[in-house]
């Protein structure tokens, strides 16, 4: 694609970043790329810390065009100069811990983070010399009491998963730079079409590129989109050293998906708007968090940073016993929606989350911070992704079992 002569609209953006007529076939369609290895017409080093940025192809690890073309789209979306696209979603939050931190450092996470992310930080930093402290990201003053001299990174979740709470970015990245750390973001609730984190100083946003951005629930992948420079440090540590790399066919597919990204955001944001007022609204429902409603906590930062509130929401319905009895009749009873983990597909997916769960496997909060989190969740919610259904149809399937 050629240099616009000035900004584009989301949707042109999303089609054509990244993407130019193949030059060997005039296809407009981009291709697939699926070699391993690529011919080469000159004298090249073994070593990828010897290839110069605009080498030619070499070897996929290093770089394949179909992967670079989705790179390039990400990259676009966000509103910064590069990307660097992984093999899953924790490949991505994988590449910035282990590129960023060194034995000795300090690292900030939101306290309320991805299972896999929380669980990371929890069992594996310590072990190899790295000091986490987890805190509520919504709470400024608690970020800034948290922070160290040796604090090198402070990552949070705007909307958290999986009860929706928001991080201010320009306040807590404010607060990182301050202290001298880069902050990094995940952004996989909110989408590029939500949030651009960048624009409120964040340095890196990271996706699970399974979700809202690939769309179909068919390819798994991350990314992590920032600095030029940033995103070259990760490039030649997570791909070049720990070999997360996506492979090119799930970039082709995710591309597809990307495609159609703000088509899709404007859909899911006016379903999930519906369902949720639907449920704010009939008295089996004893909660519902949802960004786009005026009754979340934090409404007036959600208006302020979102440009689309998705269509991610949870719900309760009661106590523990409630939630699970209401989940076993999903699993047996819905016909629309599926009962399943993920999120962020054309289909619309709910699953049951007990805090007591959560407490024992991932997140481990205690005192104030558990509080903070039943605040939330009480005994246990129900994450749903609202997909691209009819809400008339979503609404009947949740109507038949509540």
């Amino acid at each position: 694609m050629s240099q616009p002569n000035r900004p584009m609209g989301p949707m042109t953006t999303a089609i054509h970043a990244g993407e130019a007529p193949d030059p060997a076939t005039k296809a407009s369609a981009p291709p697939l790329h699926m070699s391993s290895t690529f011919v080469v017409e000159e004298a090249a080093g073994f070593s990828a810390h010897d290839i110069p940025e605009d080498a030619p192809w070499l070897y996929a690890r290093w770089g394949n065009p179909t992967v670079d073309m989705l790179e390039r789209k990400i990259a676009t979306l966000e509103g910064v100069e590069a990307c660097l696209c992984t093999a899953s979603g924790m490949a991505a939050a994988s590449a910035i811990f282990f590129t960023f931190l060194s034995a000795g450092d300090h690292v900030l996470v939101s306290d309320v983070s991805y299972a896999g992310v929380a669980e990371l930080v929890r069992d594996t930093l310590p072990r190899l010399g790295i000091e986490a402290t987890v805190v509520n990201m919504s709470d400024p003053e608690a970020v800034a009491g948290a922070l160290r001299p040796n604090t090198r990174l402070v990552h949070a979740e705007t909307p958290v998963n999986p009860i929706g709470r928001l991080t201010d970015l320009a306040a807590v990245a404010k607060l990182a730079h301050d202290a001298g750390a880069i902050m990094s973001v995940d952004s996989t609730f909110a989408s590029p079409i939500g949030t651009r984190p960048a624009e409120f100083g964040v340095d890196l946003v990271m996706h699970s590129i399974t979700k809202y951005i690939g769309g179909h629930g068919d390819a798994v992948g991350g990314a992590v989109a920032g600095s030029r420079e940033l995103v070259a440090k990760m490039r030649g540590e997570a791909s070049i050293h720990h070999g997360g790399i996506l492979s090119p066919f799930n970039a082709w597919l995710i591309a597809r998906g990307a495609a159609t990204l703000p088509l899709r955001m404007r859909a899911h944001e006016a379903g999930a708007m519906t369902v949720a007022g639907w449920l704010e609204a009939d008295p089996r429902v004893s909660q519902v968090i949802y960004p786009g409603l005026a009754s979340h906590p934090q409404y007036g930062l959600a208006r302020a940073q979102m440009t689309n509130f998705s269509g991610m929401l949870s719900f309760q319905v009661g106590d523990a016993a409630k939630g699970e009895a209401l989940a076993e009749r999903m699993m047996e009873r819905l016909e629309v929606i599926h009962y399943a983990v993920s999120l962020g597909h054309h289909r619309s997916l709910v699953f049951w989350m007990p805090t007591e769960g959560l407490m024992e496997s991932s997140f481990r909060l205690e005192g104030a911070a558990l509080e903070a989190y039943r605040a939330y969740a009480g005994d246990g919610i129900f994450r749903l992704s609202v997909g691209l259904e009819d809400a008339e149809d979503l609404i009947a399937d949740l109507d038949r079992v509540l």
